[in-house]
């Protein structure tokens, strides 16, 4: 594997995907392996399925992986649509011991904070400059916010409160899918949400990621929001680029 190479895994609440990424283009550098999260999605059981891709490709080098979770210096301070022993734990421990790696070789950082650092670093130039935020819509709602194109960590935006309740438990990806919303009954609850994120933050751009991008066009022209709002260029593969990106780096929060 070349030096242009790195590794990326991306956790998610319903799969754990992960492959090799091709660092100079941004993109994958091969098919993704895709394993269901265990149930329970404990550290031990999730770190076993990491350690199966990763070997699935034979990579020996360093290894970025994500998590649905603030991480700060390495550890899990929340537990997102995960399973919440990981709260606390030292998750780049998990993952060294795990892969096998040396101390430094594992990188662990927030889902969404990986897919903006990968959407940033590759997408439009022009798309970086300001107070940008992308939105990651799956099982709950991840939040990346850049400022001239430099991250500001563990951003929360998905558990805004909006109308009494947690944003993500009424405009994730996932609520439209087990309420059987129309993307026109979808949309008027994303614009409730990025409206009261607005008042808050007032970005110049919002990134809109996650798997429900691959259908941006049945529901981006639907939104009702002040602020100017595109599909992720790299669609549902940031986190995993992201990912190798932060290793490739050695990001720590």
């Amino acid at each position: 594997m070349g030096g242009t190479r790195g590794f990326g895994v991306d956790i998610g609440g319903s799969g754990i995907k992960g492959c090799v990424v091709d660092l100079e283009a941004g993109r994958l550098a091969t098919e993704r392996i895709r394993i269901d999260t265990p149930d329970p999605s404990s550290p031990e059981l999730v770190a076993a399925v990491v350690k199966k891709i990763v070997d699935g490709f034979e990579w020996t080098g360093p290894v970025g992986v994500t998590l649905p979770a603030v991480v700060k210096r390495g550890t899990a301070m929340t537990a997102a649509n995960i399973d919440k022993s990981w709260i606390g734990t030292d998750a780049v421990a998990v993952f060294t011991e795990r892969l096998g790696r040396a101390p430094g070789e594992v990188t662990v950082l927030n889902d969404a904070d990986a897919a903006g650092m990968a959407e940033i670093r590759y997408g439009w130039p022009g798309d970086q400059a300001g107070v940008v935020v992308l939105l990651t819509f799956g099982t709950g709602i991840g939040s990346a916010l850049f400022l001239d194109g430099k991250l500001v960590p563990n951003t929360e935006f998905g558990h805004l409160e909006v109308d009494g309740l947690d944003a993500e438990t009424r405009a994730a990806a996932s609520v439209k899918d087990e309420q059987d919303l129309s993307w026109e009954e979808w949309a008027l609850r994303v614009s409730r949400y990025i409206r009261a994120l607005e008042s808050l933050i007032w970005p110049d751009l919002i990134i809109a990621g996650g798997g429900v991008s691959r259908k941006a066009d049945r529901w981006l022209p639907l939104l009702d929001v002040r602020t100017r709002v595109v599909a992720a260029e790299l669609r549902n593969d940031a986190g995993i680029v992201g990912a190798a990106v932060a290793a490739e780096l050695g990001v720590e929060h």
